[in-house]
């Protein structure tokens, strides 16, 4: 007899029997079902957020957040989420996509190459969204008001110099005793070389930014961009560039152009190069550093919500904080100061928002070495984390001295952090020396009311220096050593066991925000220095952002600390962080921005710039 169909077994049973399988089967279908869902939400909701965000779980989202919301921050989470969701349609998949993106934003062909690095992006799994690349064009918009060929003589002959002739990428420049930067981006620049044309990128090789040109030169060269910006007729398009012969002909006798370099007062100027309407224009800067730094009464920006940071360009933006001049050591004293009101070209890793220089990434970010990244490990997962907050780190932020020492930035943050001092203040409705207690009107919640930060900081946090960097060097630190002693170093794979990591500016952008990013801590940020992966992180969503003057530090910690809630959302942003890192801050997303970056300036520097452009897909239509 022939083996039965499993249609021919089934309908050999009783009714009953048939019965009892189908109601098994459905009860077992129905129990799988329930469990993979669940474990799928979870999964979703606060592991891979993104992931879930695109598999159409966004409705999800939002009814879990504000049926939930009570305070400021929800509504900032929340909001930051919409934005990023928003952001991601705008991704292009191919080239002609990625090209006419380009055209609507720019006002222009893309430039030639652009075709071999739009292929590079896509074999990479890089996500290409052209509001990624504004940086790029802010910073090169100024050059378009210069003379092509005095800006492409004037990068050649600089100092230090990644050049790139005939597809291949070389460093010049002495580098004896220095640090290992101009070999970094030369590396990173050689993996791109074979597609590149000749262009020379040159180097800032100090700490802090060099050029500030008043706003009113540069609003003068940015209109000159925006008059001469058209897309031409594909007749008209020139497709090659015209190379630098002319300009490596005369470069043996070429001696590198040095602009006036100025001293003085770093605030002076800095405010030169603000909006004349702009609160710091005409505030002038702090003559005496020996008094305590003054808070600004009823601080209520434009950039913030409900006393949290919602914009937070602006919120770096010292144009709109007169306050910042006394409260960062940027504008206390700079520890070097070598600065031109003259536009130059010279790239580098940060910059204040009214700096002119060109931005890259920082070289930092392309060191193996674990003292910027954590190395390997990134850290335990959330549940198994140190519930506190961790920072390490040298006094720097420019030279801090008896007479100006508690206008700097990292001595605020770890005054702020010690429970001690916090405690006696609290006791003595008294303020510090970097600090005043934040205004309960503005922060209100139960353990600012009760005075208990201080007691509650003895066991959240583990802040200090390790080395105070007093000056001068015989000073034995004395004037400091009342509120500071030096701490034991925490490797940062260490540090990464705790939840929270504050991350401030140092004597410019602190080179371990992408390590604390690709952890799986929460990096709180607070900064005046504007980078180039700036517009690919959302604040509230990949990281969270505090104001400059760190007054909103105590609400922060608080919100993610005193629920439930208050750890999932901190669990949330964190792994969003690092997942969403993990994708547009690789060292192939920073080798896809300086090389786009280089296409560009090597068409400013071009005589025929104004017909450069890249038209192969619109010879495909």
């Amino acid at each position: 007899m022939g083996a039965r169909s499993p249609r021919d077994w089934l309908t050999s049973l009783p009714d009953n029997r048939i019965c009892s399988l189908r109601w098994q089967s459905i009860l077992r279908y129905a129990a799988i079902t329930f469990i993979v869902s669940v474990t799928l939400s979870g999964v979703f909701l606060f592991r891979r957020p993104e992931g879930f965000l695109r598999s159409g779980g966004s409705h999800y989202f939002e009814y879990f957040w504000n049926r939930t919301a009570n305070h400021p921050i929800d509504k900032l989470i929340s909001d930051a989420h919409t934005f990023h969701e928003n952001l991601l349609k705008e991704r292009s998949f191919d080239i002609p996509a990625a090209a006419t993106r380009y055209r609507e934003r720019r006002g222009r062909h893309p430039p030639p190459g652009f075709d071999a690095w739009f292929r590079y992006a896509k074999e990479h799994d890089a996500i290409i969204v052209e509001s990624f690349f504004d940086r790029i064009y802010a910073d090169i918009a100024p050059f378009w008001g210069l003379d092509p060929r005095v800006t492409a003589e004037r990068a050649s002959s600089w100092e230090h110099v990644v050049r790139v002739r005939g597809g291949v990428a070389n460093g010049t420049g002495n580098t004896e005793g220095k640090v290992p930067w101009l070999q970094l981006w030369t590396d990173l620049v050689a993996e791109a070389a074979p597609w590149l044309p000749d262009v020379d990128m040159p180097i800032n090789y100090m700490d802090e930014s060099r050029l500030i040109v008043p706003w009113e030169n540069v609003s003068d060269l940015v209109g000159k961009e925006a008059a001469g910006r058209s897309i031409k007729l594909i007749d008209d398009v020139v497709t090659k560039y015209s190379g630098l012969a002319e300009v490596d002909a005369v470069a043996d006798e070429a001696q590198p152009y040095h602009p006036k370099w100025l001293g003085g007062s770093y605030w002076n100027l800095t405010r030169v190069a603000c909006a004349p309407d702009s609160p710091s224009r005409t505030v002038a800067p702090i003559e005496n550093f020996e008094e305590l730094p003054v808070f600004p009464d009823d601080w209520s920006p434009d950039y913030a919500y409900k006393g949290y940071v919602e914009n937070f360009t602006s919120a770096m933006d010292p144009c709109v904080q007169p306050h910042l001049r006394g409260m960062h050591g940027t504008f206390a004293e700079p520890l070097t100061m070598s600065t031109s009101q003259e536009l130059i070209p010279l790239f580098g890793g940060c910059k204040l928002t009214v700096n002119n220089e060109i931005l890259i990434p920082g070289a930092m970010y392309l060191t193996d070495d674990p003292f910027y990244s954590g190395g390997d490990t990134h850290g335990p997962p959330w549940r198994q984390k140190i519930d506190g907050v961790v920072w390490r780190g040298v006094a720097s932020g420019g030279r801090n001295k008896k007479e100006n020492w508690s206008h700097f930035q990292r001595h605020r943050l770890i005054e702020m952090l010690n429970g001690t001092t916090v405690a006696s203040m609290e006791e003595n409705s008294s303020r510090t020396m970097t600090f005043e207690m934040p205004p309960v009107r503005k922060y209100d919640f139960p353990r600012r009311q009760e005075r208990t930060i201080g007691t509650w900081l003895e066991k959240f946090a583990n802040a200090g220096f390790v080395n105070l960097l007093c000056f001068p060097d015989d000073s034995d630190c004395a004037y400091v050593r009342p509120y500071f002693t030096e701490l034991q170093g925490i490797p940062m794979k260490e540090q990464y066991k705790y939840k929270f990591m504050p991350d401030v500016d140092g004597n410019s952008f602190s080179a371990r925000f992408r390590g604390f990013l690709l952890s799986t801590s929460l990096p709180l940020k607070a900064t005046i220095y504007a980078e180039w992966h700036d517009d690919r992180l959302v604040p509230w969503l990949h990281f969270a952002p505090m104001d400059n003057t760190f007054q909103d530090l105590y609400a922060i910690l608080d919100y993610f600390t005193r629920d439930r809630k208050g750890d999932k959302s901190a669990r949330f942003i964190a792994e969003e962080g690092r997942s969403w890192g993990s994708k547009v801050l690789r060292r192939e997303d920073m080798l896809l921005y300086v090389w786009r970056l280089l296409l560009e300036f090597a068409r400013v520097c071009d005589e025929k710039r104004d017909v450069l452009g890249y038209i192969d897909d619109l010879n495909m239509i």
